[in-house]
C-alpha cells in the first residue's frame, strides 16, 4: 500500500497581497513558515519512505521544514510545479481582472473551457497530473510518500481522486497554505482519507 501525504507550501508574502506567483516565486511569509512548522509537529512521527517536492523554492523551503530532523533525500518533479500562467505571473488578482477580463471569467468559470493564453490550460495540468501518478502506481513504492506541491495542482489531484469532471474544478474546499490531504492508493484505487485538513493550527 502507498500513503500519500500531499501538502501545499505555506503562504508566501505575494499570496499575501493576492499576487499570481505561477511559475515566478516569492519567499515564505512569517506565517507561511510557522504553519509549516505547526504541521510538521503533527507529524513528526511519521516516517517518510520519499519526500517529493515541486522544483519552486517555496515547495521546496516547505519541504525542508516538514522533514525536520530526517535524514530522507528530498526529490524534485517538475510535473508537481503550479500552473504556467504566462502573462498572468506577477500581476494581482485586480490587475488580471482589469486587463483580461473575458479570460479570466473563463478561468473562474468554465474551467473546462479556459484556453490558457500563453501560459497552460487546465486540461495541460491535468496531463501532467496523471503522468505523474501513473509513474507512481507502476512504481513498486510503499508506505508513506510526502509531496509538496501547490494549490491548482492539488485542486486537479482531487478531481482525479473524486472522479469528477473539470468544469467541477472549483467545488469544495479550498486548498489553504500548509493544509494537507492524505490518499491511499490500494487494490488499484485511489481512496481520498483526509482533505485539505488545516486542524494543526486550529486555536
Amino acid at each position: 500500500m502507498l500513503k500519500l501525504y500531499i501538502v501545499r507550501h505555506g503562504e508566501t508574502e505575494w499570496n499575501k497581497v493576492n499576487r499570481i506567483q505561477g511559475r515566478l516565486d516569492s519567499h515564505l511569509s512569517d506565517k507561511g513558515r510557522e504553519y509549516a512548522r505547526r504541521l510538521g509537529e503533527k507529524i513528526k512521527d511519521t516516517e517518510f519512505a520519499g519526500i517529493i517536492s515541486s522544483p519552486s523554492d517555496r515547495a521546496l523551503e516547505t519541504a525542508k521544514i516538514l522533514r525536520g530532523s530526517r535524514t530522507t533525500p528530498i526529490g524534485t518533479d517538475e510535473r508537481i510545479m503550479e500552473m504556467h500562467l504566462g502573462s498572468w505571473q506577477g500581476l494581482t488578482t485586480k490587475e488580471i481582472k482589469e486587463h483580461y477580463p473575458a479570460e479570466y471569467d473563463s478561468f473562474m468559470n468554465e474551467p473546462n473551457l479556459f484556453l490558457g493564453g500563453d501560459g497552460e490550460s487546465f486540461a495541460d495540468m491535468l496531463e501532467r497530473a496523471n503522468g505523474f501518478l501513473e509513474e507512481l502506481k507502476k512504481s513498486e513504492l510503499t508506505g508513506n510518500l510526502l509531496v509538496v506541491t501547490h494549490g491548482l495542482f492539488i485542486k486537479i489531484l482531487y478531481l482525479i481522486f473524486k472522479e469528477i469532471e473539470l468544469k467541477d474544478l472549483w467545488t469544495e474546499p479550498t486548498v489553504d497554505g500548509t493544509s494537507l490531504s492524505i490518499v491511499k492508493w490500494e487494490n488499484k484505487r485511489f481512496e481520498l482519507l483526509v482533505e485539505s485538513d488545516m486542524s494543526h493550527v486550529a486555536e
